[in-house]
């Protein structure tokens, strides 16, 4: 099918290339998060829910094949979500002869894309574990004519070596979590910080607006500073030898939910109080409904929402390609925002939740 269809898809990157701006991780990109409900201006919204397979099978009868490389489901309840609507999306009954891969080691993903590419898929959908060393991947699928679309993380990579992204806008929204930080208006931020997985975009966004701040504000401060791999019993671990150093603290930032709840569940054992009203101000990345129910109940204070329904969005632009249309835009951010204690309501928790 890739060789029947090559002519129609290098045509219709040829008009998406000429259409769209911006580039890479360095492309410009909407400022501060988009409230709830709506989507970055040009932007096309991603799927809300879980999604249906609703669209048609290629008019040649043939199966789509198409390689998804995803990380580690158990990673993260963000991930968990992600992974399974990417499962339910690309089957049989949706048109898609499919094989999926999941790993959160670089190298990993990158051998197997190169076994996916040589194994002629249409195309290659990549989460990557890190945001560098891809350039061979990139080329040897372009000279394969295997299209590549990138979900949920971006890749430090010019526009024209994929077809299309659609992806959070991390660094928006470690922004976003640093501006509401801000506004709390300590005297003084002691912070610990938890970071995910090193070099990946989460990562790098939600870190970056942070370092930023601390390194601009004198009453800002890193009481430590280290990698739970996205893990919680590490980040547990973390708070705890914070505790047992006596030094003070007033804010745990944690990359995401998991590590968060690792985190409270230090602090509760020490009997440090946290939360609305507590001692410590506790904040979490993802979708995660429980953690949602934790901003709601006052037991955290914020939660960034990581929105990973985006499968239905990349059916949608294969389906356009496949019939020579190109993608209306190149890079698609997910409508996201941040959820404070003070206003999240049980209807944002029902809808947002996953």
């Amino acid at each position: 099918m890739k060789k029947l269809l090559s002519l129609a898809l290098a045509a219709a990157m040829s008009l998406s290339l000429a259409a769209c701006g911006g580039g890479g991780s360095s492309s410009s990109k909407p400022a501060g998060s988009t409230p709830a409900g709506s989507t970055p201006a040009g932007s096309t919204p991603a799927a809300s829910s879980q999604p249906a397979a609703s669209s048609q099978p290629a008019a040649s009868g043939e199966p789509i094949t198409v390689g998804v490389i995803n990380n580690d489901p158990n990673e993260s309840g963000y991930r968990t979500a992600n992974d399974a609507a990417m499962r339910a999306t690309f089957t049989e009954e949706n048109g898609y002869k499919a094989t999926f891969y999941n790993n959160n080691d670089a190298a990993q993903q990158i051998a197997t894309a190169q076994q996916m590419i040589q194994d002629e898929v249409d195309f290659l959908l990549l989460s990557p574990a890190s945001t560098t060393g891809w350039d061979t991947v990139l080329q040897d699928a372009q000279a394969a004519g295997t299209q590549i679309i990138l979900f949920d993380r971006m890749l430090e990579a010019d526009e024209s070596m994929y077809a299309a992204a659609v992806v959070s806008d991390m660094p928006a929204e470690g922004t976003t979590a640093v501006d509401w930080l801000a506004a709390q208006g300590l005297d003084e931020y002691n912070i610990i910080h938890i970071q995910g997985h090193m070099g990946s975009d989460a990562q790098l966004g939600r870190t970056g607006a942070l370092d930023e701040k601390v390194n601009a504000e004198s009453n800002w401060n890193y009481v430590t500073q280290q990698t739970a791999d996205w893990d919680e019993a590490t980040a547990r671990n973390i708070v705890q030898s914070v505790i047992d150093s006596g030094k003070p603290f007033n804010v745990i930032y944690a990359e995401n939910n998991g590590m968060a709840r690792g985190a409270v569940a230090a602090l509760d054992a020490a009997g440090i109080t946290h939360g609305k009203g507590g001692d410590v101000i506790v904040m979490g990345f993802d979708s995660d409904k429980w953690a949602m129910e934790a901003v709601l109940s006052g037991s955290w204070n914020y939660m960034g929402l990581c929105n990973p329904m985006q499968a239905e969005t990349v059916d949608g632009i294969i389906k356009d390609l496949m019939a020579g249309k190109a993608p209306a835009q190149k890079i698609i951010y997910t409508p996201e925002q941040g959820f404070d204690a003070a206003t999240i309501t049980q209807d944002d928790v029902d809808t947002y939740g996953t």
